[in-house]
């Protein structure tokens, strides 16, 4: 690796008139490496190591932001292979939420601070994509076929992070497969049929296995819930759903 000044250095000969041959010999560096440098002077800084890739493997730094991510992928995310060596994370996000969006993109830096993320726009929707070797790492559901057709269990150290953050979890499979809404009822009283309206949260998710992590961590933070059909999970009891406000609330 050479430094910025032995790099500076070589392209000032260049800049002289010299040519990649003649500098290449003087200097002892090669001419692809000169040529490299005419294009980008400062080295690349090399990726963060992956903790899970560690001699000692640990939780990823923000355990916030990684249980947030999880709930997000877990609901709207898969996981690609781009070439060899390197995956991209995909989380779509409906183009009506920017705060998700913006949410999302800042838990996907969080986990990796010194990988790539950018916006894709697609039609209705903006799919968050960050790159790095070592999404599998840290998702481990990540595997062939969809996610409802086959397993998904968290591993013993991500059941640690979604027990310390159960509400950053929870507001993750929210953001992606949930929404709140106004529902109403009628009652008759008094002889007269009034209009009651309450807000309620859902999630739907085709996966038995997600929908467990759901309500599971649901007991964990004493919200009452109760499946409305196959695949739909529902919070409408007053006290809960203010809890869930509280620590969750609408998508904006």
């Amino acid at each position: 690796m050479y430094d910025l000044e032995t790099r500076e250095r070589a392209l000032a000969l260049v800049r002289q008139g010299r040519s990649l041959n003649s500098v290449s010999k003087q200097t002892g560096i090669s001419r692809s490496a000169i040529r490299e440098w005419q294009v980008r002077l400062e080295p690349v800084r090399p990726s963060a190591h992956c903790p899970r890739c560690a001699p000692d493997p640990r939780p990823p730094e923000d355990i916030a932001a990684y249980a947030y991510l999880l709930g997000l992928y877990l609901g709207d995310g898969c996981i690609s292979r781009l070439r060899k060596g390197l995956y991209f994370l995909r989380i779509a996000c409906a183009d009506v939420w920017p705060g998700l969006i913006d949410s999302c993109t800042e838990a996907m830096r969080a986990v990796r601070p010194d990988n790539s993320v950018c916006r894709v726009q697609r039609q209705g929707c903006v799919m968050v994509t960050g790159y790095s070797k070592h999404w599998p790492c840290l998702l481990p559901q990540h595997g062939p076929g969809k996610k409802h057709e086959r397993p998904i269990t968290l591993v013993s150290w991500q059941q640690e992070i979604v027990m310390a953050h159960p509400w950053d979890f929870v507001r993750g499979l929210v953001h992606s497969d949930g929404c709140r809404i106004t529902n109403w009822t009628t009652k008759t009283v008094a002889g007269e049929r009034k209009r009651y309206e309450y807000p309620r949260y859902f999630f739907t998710n085709k996966s038995d296995d997600i929908r467990k992590l759901f309500t599971d961590t649901l007991d964990q933070v004493g919200i009452a819930w109760r499946q409305t059909n196959a695949w739909n999970i529902s919070v409408a009891r007053h006290a809960s759903v203010a809890l869930m406000d509280r620590h969750v609330g609408p998508k904006y």
